[in-house]
């Protein structure tokens, strides 16, 4: 959901899982065998109607998480003021009803989250660690999370948290995927009858108490040379990864800031025409990771953040969002997010670009205001 707009999945009626360094390749070739399989009646042919899946994906290949696509057996999506409703079910099995109601809301809950595998402590030290080798022209940058932890209720419903991250953040994509439940600033891709369009946000600074001190902040992201190295790294790795798939790429001038709730970044839009046939799904695997979450060059930001993380990311800072029959798809970074379990385990994400001239203190303080979204819709 974006604007009160987007698309709600109800049931499954297929679960397909993939994990290794092919997961984003084999989801993209399984779903191509599942529309191929498919018998498709859609009379508005609009984009989010017929058949399609939301899938969430595990960031790194040596993830012990899997990645998924799970096409329900009842979608509701809702763009423009319009509605509609999309039934999906086995050949020679018999079509799900359409609810017309949902049960109510479970019990209100509030739970505190705390650090998990990494502190504060060994946050500094792992950015300070980071910092001496982009020194050592070991990287040029490198994204560094931190995670804390809770334990819902239970029986808590989910839907709780994720209408607080929809009503807080209604600028950002709120998706809850199978227990990943989150609101991101940032569109990995979108692509709609051959065009694309992403937005790529790196550099932040925290927004002011008042509007002085908010025109300041936003003043002084537009014009730090650390926040505009770091974007610099994150534009280029997603041109990259684009030019081979498309005839032209066009991006903003200069880098504009977004204003959220709790904070400032700094963004480029990027636009293009598909020239390749590639799917969304293709896309995404061509993408990521992107330096906006991983590092520049990324095999050794990889490297590092498998040396510096003390945990397994999952599917934090990986791709979240759906794909179409047509392949058609809006997939965004899950950022500002938490992973649920089915037993209630809550494990939430926030991590830094760290370059040169980064701060372990600011770096800290940072992740707290990304921490804020999922720490306010749980707690």
């Amino acid at each position: 959901m974006r604007r009160n707009q987007g698309l709600a999945g109800i049931g499954t009626a297929l679960r397909l899982e993939f994990s290794g360094p092919t997961r984003l390749t084999d989801a993209a070739a399984a779903w191509r065998d599942v529309v191929a399989a498919a018998t498709v009646t859609d009379p508005l042919s609009r984009t989010g109607t017929g058949l399609l899946a939301f899938g969430a994906f595990a960031f790194d290949a040596s993830s012990a998480q899997t990645s998924v696509l799970i096409v329900p057996q009842v979608i509701v999506g809702r763009e423009d003021g319009k509605c509609w409703a999309t039934r999906i079910w086995p050949t020679g099995g018999t079509r799900p009803d359409i609810p017309l109601a949902l049960r109510p809301l479970g019990n209100e809950y509030r739970i505190s989250l705390l650090p998990g595998a990494l502190t504060a402590d060994g946050y500094r030290t792992a950015v300070g660690e980071a910092i001496g080798r982009v020194a050592a022209a070991d990287l040029n940058k490198v994204v560094l999370a931190r995670d804390l932890v809770g334990r819902l209720p239970a029986e808590s419903d989910l839907r709780r948290a994720v209408s607080e991250l929809a009503l807080g953040y209604p600028d950002c994509w709120t998706y809850a995927v199978d227990g990943l439940v989150g609101s991101s600033p940032e569109t990995l891709i979108r692509a709609d009858h051959g065009e694309v369009n992403a937005r790529v946000l790196a550099g932040t600074m925290s927004r002011g108490a008042d509007a002085a001190s908010d025109l300041e902040a936003a003043l002084h992201l537009a014009t730090s040379s650390k926040d505009g190295d770091e974007h610099a790294f994150a534009v280029q790795s997603v041109l990259a990864s684009l030019r081979p798939h498309t005839s032209h790429l066009t991006t903003s001038e200069i880098p504009f800031t977004v204003k959220l709730p709790n904070l400032w970044h700094l963004a480029t839009d990027v636009e293009g025409t598909l020239s390749d046939g590639s799917n969304s799904l293709d896309l995404i695997a061509a993408m990521h990771p992107t330096a906006a979450v991983a590092g520049t060059p990324t095999e050794a930001a990889l490297a590092l953040i498998r040396e510096l993380e003390p945990f397994d990311r999952g599917r934090y800072a990986g791709p979240v969002g759906w794909v179409g029959a047509d392949g058609d798809g809006e997939w965004a970074i899950a950022l500002r997010c938490a992973q649920v379990t089915p037993t209630g385990d809550v494990t939430a994400y926030a991590g830094c670009g760290i370059v040169l001239d980064s701060e372990p203190d600011r770096e800290l303080a940072e992740t707290r205001m990304k921490f804020r979204p999922i720490v306010e819709a749980f707690g």
